[in-house]
């Protein structure tokens, strides 16, 4: 082609998954894996007529004179990648994404909107699968024996009308489809994948991520439907895996994944419900509405996934959905903002959060769910000890009660209140009547089970705390807490080795949660193992660059294990770190019994008492020294029962 000419083409993209990440990590194995990748799939062009335009570090684009050789290419490198990855176990992955239309040369490179299409439809291409445009399909879809399955009309970024895609499906694909279908996953399983941010700008990903969040609380309020929580699928964010990897993962039948688009006021946001047993399109739409829209547009998407789903939803599933959650626009673009920081789990975050809840009540002063929020950052504020507890839940618990106030049938806000009964006023009957009231209300609540299984654990009814946290999992199968807290069920009910086992498992998945380490080392004591106890422990304290709470852990095991110079010396160090960050006194009264001063540490669980530090983390501090083998001597001790009785504990 000669320069300034125009000719109609097929344009291929291509890049490798995960490169950047790679070169991030280590610049050298990635570019030992781009001159690998480069050698292997430049021959696949010229087999089939292409000619490389270019490479843009890991990508490629590449013209062809057909459609069909653009196809075909496509699938002769992807099959040759998927060969090469089987004989030498590699997981070099790369997306494809075709178009075809008008460019023009210039500089030797091609132009055009036809080469901007084909590279937003690489984007929406599966690690190793291959999209392409209608246009595309359209010339080919009678001379391929691959199935081409429509996704839909897809908002692209910088592509001002939405192009309908297609997926071409691979033979290790329809296995993998198979594969699914004999799991016999149950279709009102639901998963909502967290919406894509196709805005001009990155500083809308608070409203995209928000939107997510929104989608699945409308949806958790459908009894028939069981929908995966937030922490589970937004992990899944930017990975790039597949709709049946998420599946198979998430043990869902159904996926809910779409877009959004926010310029302004005005909103564009694509929905699409997947069959992930067959990878069938079971609907897909688009909406192009207003800021002042959004609550309607969740309704619409509820609804529809209840009726592709065969649910009828009740009357008082209706009304709750059509209840709008502020009147106020303003007010709910920054609740969202408040959201997209609180889920950051930072201290530093959670200021900022606290500051657009209050900006959004001061426009919507009956805003429940704003101050549902605050109630959630104030919980925060005590459970990691940004403040002391006496600053931070009666803070907690007079949101959620005003949050109530306004709105009885919020689940949210009962759940803040149950902790709060639990974990800092120790009023346990209160606390699991407002538990039992938050499940009723929202039996999708991870949280709520979650949280009432703690209080089930700490009351020692053991069988009920594990059915309520395997609630809490199945709910939100990936929470790293989930796999922790179903330990610690084992752990005090006197069954360490199950507990071992367990965190063990959960190691695999997640071998950077220091908590998990933390937690594997108390189990590894208890078994009998204290040598590997204390290395997970100062593996724990290591990876959390000396976390108070896990220091104190540590230097509880190592006074109990008769080195007490060294746990008294971490003690020291603990104490001085909570001037700075409160650390509960229960803690460090367990420290000092471990070292055998035990005048100091029933001081101290006087001191707990007074300031509500007594019952941090559900209490389990103190369950500790209540079934403990390692406190035995302290439950001889005379001031222990005294104390016990006092606190009115059920079944102590």
């Amino acid at each position: 082609m000669s320069e300034g000419e125009r000719r109609l083409v097929a344009v291929m993209f291509t890049d490798i998954v995960g490169f950047t990440s790679l070169a991030q990590e280590d610049e050298h194995a990635a570019l030992d894996l781009l001159d690998r990748h480069r050698e292997l799939i430049r021959p696949v062009f010229a087999k089939h007529a292409g000619h490389e335009v270019k490479t843009m570090g890991d990508a490629f684009l590449v013209q062809f004179p057909s459609a069909l050789e653009a196809t075909l290419c496509a699938i002769d490198v992807q099959n040759t990648i998927h060969s090469r990855n089987l004989e030498r176990g590699g997981q070099v992955q790369i997306r494809i994404g075709i178009h075809a239309g008008d460019v023009m040369v210039q500089g030797g490179d091609i132009l055009g909107d036809t080469v901007n299409v084909a590279s937003r439809i690489e984007q929406i291409a599966e690690p190793g699968g291959i999209c392409i445009s209608e246009q595309v399909q359209i010339q080919i879809k009678d001379k391929v024996s691959y199935q081409l399955v429509g996704l839909g009309p897809s908002e692209l970024k910088n592509v001002r009308e939405p192009v309908n895609v297609f997926k071409v499906v691979l033979p290790w694909e329809t296995k993998r489809s198979q594969d699914l279908a004999t799991l016999k996953l149950d279709p009102r399983r639901v998963a909502i994948l967290p919406l894509a941010n196709i805005s001009q700008s990155s500083e809308d990903e608070y409203f995209a991520d928000g939107m997510t969040e929104e989608l699945i609380s409308t949806l958790s309020r459908i009894a028939g439907l069981k929908v995966i929580s937030r922490t589970s699928v937004m992990r899944y964010k930017g990975l790039g895996k597949s709709a049946a990897e998420i599946a198979g993962e998430l043990k869902v039948g159904t996926i809910l994944e779409g877009s959004v688009r926010k310029a302004g006021a005005n909103l564009r946001i694509a929905a699409q419900l997947i069959d992930a047993r067959s990878d069938e399109h079971l609907w897909s739409q688009d909406y192009d509405r207003t800021l002042e829209d959004v609550f309607a547009i969740q309704r619409e998407i509820a609804q529809k996934v209840a009726d592709e789903l065969s649910i009828t939803l009740l009357s008082g599933e209706k009304e709750d959905m059509e209840r709008r959650v502020t009147e106020n626009t303003a007010a709910h673009v920054l609740y969202l903002k408040g959201r997209y920081l609180w889920n950051e789990r930072s201290e530093e975050a959670n200021d900022k959060a606290v500051r657009y809840f209050e900006e959004a009540i001061k426009l919507d002063p009956k805003f429940a769910l704003a101050y549902s929020a605050l109630a959630d950052c104030f919980t925060f504020y005590g459970a990691f000890g940004w403040l002391k507890p006496e600053d931070s839940f009666p803070m907690a618990k007079e949101y959620a009660l005003k949050s109530l106030e306004i709105d009885p049938r919020l689940a949210e806000p009962h759940t803040t209140l149950a902790d709060v009964l639990n974990s800092y006023e120790g009023k346990w009957e209160q606390s699991e009547t407002e538990f039992k009231r938050a499940i009723k209300l929202n039996p999708n609540y991870s949280t709520a089970h979650m949280w009432y299984g703690l209080l089930l654990m700490f009351l020692r009814r053991f069988e009920e705390a594990r059915e309520q946290i395997r609630l809490a999992v199945e709910l939100d199968p990936l929470s790293r807490v989930g796999s922790m807290n179903l330990a610690g069920v084992s752990r005090y009910s006197g069954n360490p080795r199950d507990a071992v086992r367990e965190l063990e498992s959960a190691l695999k998945t997640d071998p950077d949660f220091a908590y998990l380490h933390g937690e594997l080392g108390w189990a590894y004591c208890l078994d009998s193992r204290t040598e590997d106890g204390i290395s997970e422990l100062e593996k724990a304290v290591d990876m959390t660059h000396g976390d108070p709470q896990l220091k104190a852990d540590l230097a509880c095991v190592l006074g109990f294990s008769g080195r007490r110079e060294e746990a008294s010396a971490i003690l020291r160090e603990v104490q001085e770190a909570s001037k700075v960050k409160h650390v509960s006194k229960m803690k460090l009264a367990q420290v000092f019994f471990a070292i055998g001063k035990n005048d100091d540490a029933f001081s101290l669980l006087e001191e707990a008492l007074k300031d509500h530090s007594l019952f941090t983390m559900g209490g389990s501090y103190l369950l500790d020294i209540r079934l403990g083998p390692w406190f035995a001597q302290v439950r001889e001790d005379s001031r222990w029962d005294v104390f016990v009785r006092r606190l009115g504990i059920p079944q102590s």
